[in-house]
């Protein structure tokens, strides 16, 4: 196992960070802490590819606006939240959208289609993800300890306690 997880470890990490990665960053983190992976290479995979996603999306809405308001039709609710974040509080949504699962990846999407500058979103988007990424990385790392007691301890009950969160936490984002 430990021969997958160094061979294809940053990979994933990559394609996971490429979307959002959040819980790929924790688990990598996590595995650096058990020394199956290194946690500066996790927190770089994760934050370039992050980075990268997020410029991806943005350039899609600003170059091909009617698919990207077709992706954007099927999340009516959270879409009026990210226009709303995005007058409210201006550029510095780009930082918190980094954080807040279900938004995170229509921000880029309705920025672009907004005028707002490529430039300065670049720019944001670019100390953003440095934030989110060493801040997670280095907590989960710093918690690692923690996860894997636990996680030896209560194999079942862990999967569940993770269960019910994922399942409360989407039950109020679609609610809200």
């Amino acid at each position: 196992m430990e021969d997958i997880i160094n061979q294809w470890g940053y990979l994933a990490l990559f394609l996971y960070s490429f979307g959002g990665g959040f819980v790929g960053l924790v688990v990598a983190s996590v595995l650096a802490y058990s020394g199956d992976l290194n946690i500066y290479v996790c927190i770089i995979v994760a934050a370039s590819s992050n980075f990268l996603g997020d410029q991806f999306l943005f350039y899609m809405a600003r170059t091909n606006k009617n698919y990207a308001k077709d992706i954007m039709k099927k999340h009516g609710r959270k879409v009026a939240l990210a226009h709303l974040w995005m007058r409210k509080y201006g550029s510095p949504v780009v930082f918190l959208q980094k954080y807040v699962y279900g938004i995170k990846t229509l921000i880029p999407l309705a920025m672009g289609l907004t005028k707002y500058s490529f430039k300065k979103f670049t720019i944001f988007n670019f100390f953003a993800t440095i934030l989110w990424s060493v801040v997670v990385g280095y907590i989960s790392y710093k918690l690692g300890e923690v996860v894997l007691t636990y996680a030896d301890d209560y194999k079942y009950y862990g999967v569940a306690i993770i269960l019910a969160i994922v399942l409360t936490v989407t039950y109020y984002l679609k609610k809200i």
